[in-house]
């Protein structure tokens, strides 16, 4: 039998290596500012065309490139990072593994332009899928410059699977604010499609928060400070009542590297525990300091997962470090029984001497003598004394009489009573009587021929206002309940991108904005929405559309619906009156599809009476 086993070529094995490094633009963007970072940059510039479709650019000043090590750096696990096995356990950069520049070479236009400080002139090299097009000697600044052009361009099915651009610029997102956050001690620039969407200046950690995601957070911010011998905990944790239904706001950061941990989430969860609303998440920027030999940053190909030595001492010290925090900053509640928190002396008055405290009284004043009063002295608390001078009170009741009225002079007045209505039915029809009533809060009872309707009412609703949002969307006239005072609500530059995009479809449903710049102004809502609950609704509506919105018309218009649906329907727990149960009753079965709610779960269950029947046999 002849062998079967050979070795792959060269660009095969780049293209699957590739399958792990480069899933979509983000991770190009992710890899090219990491090796920006260790180049020891201090300003990188990132250009986005197309969502990263059509161009991917980073520009730094940092050491730049040789010409033999511009070279072979597009070869697989070459790297500047590690010498031995042993390195993998004291790693302080972020990209060692050497397969970036090879991997994203294999699936797109690599353009590549370096130069150090002492050469007085750079490299160009030109790679188009894994292989070197040209190279050329040219002028360019210091530092390096990486253009990725027409990504998946020799793999088209990879480039189908890619989603629409505003997911793609939002993943993009994601991932510059990661590296962004971790580095505040680097300036950075992001521009998408010629438009400067970031202009991030070396700041501290707090000042990079606050540029990122809007100056309204930093009112927001407790700070966390904790040093050990094992852990060093330091960064920001928002307050309580700014906790959001989303998880957006939750960066975890080991040495300076981002990544994603359950088990450390659910120890930050712990400190919180009892301070947030239900089905509500905190949001912190956490920053960890380890011994990197006591992580493993090795175990996943994107580096956002580790292995700790000793997960269970982290856990117990980062929750008792943001718990501390909550208590310090007077955000959670404390019970100290030793001392009663009334008898605390005001800041204020903490220095200054007592004084024994004056009582102005006018000893002779009366209110019934028409004569000028004296002027008013002023004596000791414990000088004073009841006045010598009689106060003659009986006289306030001389020549008062209690006289009872006659009847006659209420003869004439007409008294308000409760009118005692007739009965919208007929003394023939009292025998009939109501066929709904609400079980537990949850469930409309309804009577049938055939036996008995049961109704979740808030699934029932979600279908109701799932229909009619799309039908205003639709016909494009939805009706709109004015605000008597505009209401403006926070959300991220993110977020805001999110919400214009989606301006046009909100309109339609009752949506009317006066602003949407730096915050959002808000000056009309659907008739039905309480404004309680707009910014809960849209930023449901926010995290939705970052996952599910698409290109498509229709996609986009229906995503918005069963968003708007599913945060204003009547949840469980409410009391709903006879007309409300019945009203919902009728909506109901005046959709085109009442059976299921928008996500496909069933509205309403029967049981007939012969199922009733043999459960009493």
């Amino acid at each position: 039998m002849s062998d079967i086993i050979q070795l792959l070529p060269d660009h095969v094995a780049n293209q699957i290596a590739a399958g792990e490094v480069v899933q979509r633009p983000a991770s190009v963007v992710k890899e090219l500012l990491e090796n920006a970072i260790d180049a020891e940059s201090t300003f990188i510039k990132l250009i986005i065309k197309e969502s990263g479709k059509t161009l991917i650019q980073v520009i730094d000043n940092g050491k730049g490139m040789s010409v033999t090590d511009a070279r072979l750096s597009f070869e697989r696990h070459a790297t500047s990072k590690i010498r031995s096995a042993e390195d993998l356990f004291d790693i302080h950069t972020k990209g060692f593994r050497g397969e970036a520049l090879a991997s994203i070479a294999a699936v797109a236009h690599f353009e590549l332009k370096t130069k150090q400080v002492h050469d007085e002139l750079g490299t160009q090299i030109d790679i188009q899928g894994s292989e070197i097009k040209t190279q050329d000697v040219i002028v360019t600044p210091n530092g390096t410059s990486v253009a990725i052009k027409n990504l998946f361009f020799n793999i088209p099915a990879r480039r189908n699977f890619l989603k629409s651009n505003n997911v793609e610029l939002r993943h993009i997102l994601d991932e510059f604010h990661r590296v962004a956050l971790a580095h505040p001690n680097i300036g950075f620039s992001m521009h998408h499609n010629g438009n400067e969407l970031y202009n991030l200046p070396i700041c501290n950690y707090r000042q990079r928060i606050v540029k990122i995601f809007g100056s309204k957070t930093n009112e927001k911010l407790v700070p966390v400070d904790e040093t050990t011998e094992v852990l060093k905990v330091s960064g920001f944790v928002m307050k309580p009542e700014f906790a959001k239904k989303t998880r957006g706001e939750q960066f975890f950061f080991v040495n300076d590297r981002f990544i994603k941990s359950s088990y450390l989430n659910h120890a930050v969860n712990a400190a919180f525990e009892g301070l947030l609303r239900e089905k509500t998440h905190a949001s912190y920027f956490l920053f960890l300091e380890v011994d990197p030999k006591t992580i493993d940053v090795n175990i996943h190909p994107t580096k956002t997962e580790i292995k700790f030595e000793d997960e269970h001492t982290l856990y117990a010290i980062l929750r008792s470090a943001v718990k501390h925090s909550l208590g310090q900053f007077s955000v959670a509640p404390v019970l100290d029984f030793d001392r009663d928190s009334n008898l605390d002396t005001p800041y204020n008055y903490a220095h200054k001497a007592v004084k024994t405290p004056m009582v102005e009284v006018d000893r002779t004043f009366n209110p019934f003598e028409e004569e000028e009063r004296k002027p008013v002295s002023k004596i000791g608390a414990s000088d004073f004394k009841g006045s010598s001078k009689g106060t003659s009170w009986e006289s306030l009741y001389v020549d008062t009489k209690i006289e009872t009225p006659s009847e006659t002079v209420f003869s004439s007045v007409a008294f308000e009573t409760d009118t005692v209505t007739s009965s919208m039915f007929d003394d023939d029809d009292q025998d009939l009587k109501q066929n709904t009533f609400q079980l537990h809060k949850k469930y409309i009872i309804n009577t049938i021929k055939s036996g008995m309707l049961v109704i979740n009412q808030q699934r029932a609703h979600e279908r109701i206002l799932y229909e009619d949002f799309l039908k205003n969307i639709t016909v494009k006239e939805g009706v709109s309940q004015q605000l008597l005072f505009p209401i403006c609500v926070d959300f991220s530059p993110k977020e805001l991108d999110v919400l214009r995009s989606l301006k046009s479809h909100l309109i339609q449903t009752g949506f009317v904005f006066s602003k949407i710049e730096g915050h959002l102004e808000i000056v009309g809502v659907p008739a039905n929405l309480e404004e309680a609950n707009i910014p809960e609704v849209l930023e449901q509506l926010v995290y939705d559309a970052q996952y599910e919105v698409s290109d498509q018309s229709f996609s986009q218009s229906d995503m918005i619906a069963k968003s708007l649906a599913k945060s204003m329907a009547i949840k469980t727990g409410r009391k709903l009156t006879e007309q409300e149960q019945d009203h919902m009753i009728h909506s109901l079965f005046g959709c085109k599809e009442p059976n299921v709610t928008p996500c496909g779960k069933a509205t309403f269950v029967t049981m007939r009476v012969d199922d009733l029947d043999k459960k009493f046999n």
